[in-house]
């Protein structure tokens, strides 16, 4: 980063005042600019005991196996986000449930959020992203193949917490909390 985006000035990286990292700031309005995570949202669609899985139309990872998911909006929650992602990627509508994952992927600055979600129809289509849409068996996971080591996690908690009886959605409860 080399100029304001209030100003247009020069910046130059110092820790301010109060602050203990270096940060960016605008040597002519004073404004200190923020570098923070960004959040990916994205789910574990499920239909049948069948999990839905993308293969990536898009850098990077192209050709690579993911659930739905990608960067979180502004003015939408988590659970928004990640069925946004579904019907954008794979033209699947969901129902989002628990919480399933949170993985930290530090080198790309990136926090990755992953629920489970209910595929309310067996209906899914490729998009400009995913060159490729189906439902896969737990046991038929390309494991080689997954995109992301973040999704291999999510994919994998999963997979453990369902053949532990750790599977339920607790959709009603997801359901009556968004409501309050």
């Amino acid at each position: 980063m080399n100029f304001c985006s209030h100003c247009g000035g020069r910046l130059r990286v110092a820790i301010p005042p109060g602050d203990h990292l270096p940060r960016h700031i605008c040597d002519a309005c004073g404004t200190v600019h923020y570098r923070n995570p960004r959040i990916i949202a994205g789910c574990i669609p499920e239909h049948e005991g069948r999990i839905l899985l993308c293969r990536r139309a898009i850098e990077p990872r192209r050709g690579f196996w993911t659930p739905p998911a990608g960067f979180m909006e502004n003015g939408e929650t988590l659970q928004q986000a990640a069925a946004r992602e579904a019907l954008e990627e794979a033209q699947a509508e969901v129902q989002i449930g628990s919480l399933l994952a949170i993985v930290h992927v530090l080198p790309v600055e990136q926090v990755h959020i992953f629920f489970r979600a209910r595929l309310l129809q067996p209906r899914f289509g490729t998009s400009p992203e995913s060159s490729e849409v189906m439902l896969v068996e737990p046991a038929d996971i390309p494991w080689p193949d997954i995109a992301f080591r973040s999704t291999e996690f999510a994919l994998r908690c999963h997979v453990d917490d369902t053949a532990a009886g750790r599977d339920d959605l607790h959709f009603a409860e997801v359901e009556r909390r968004m409501a309050e």
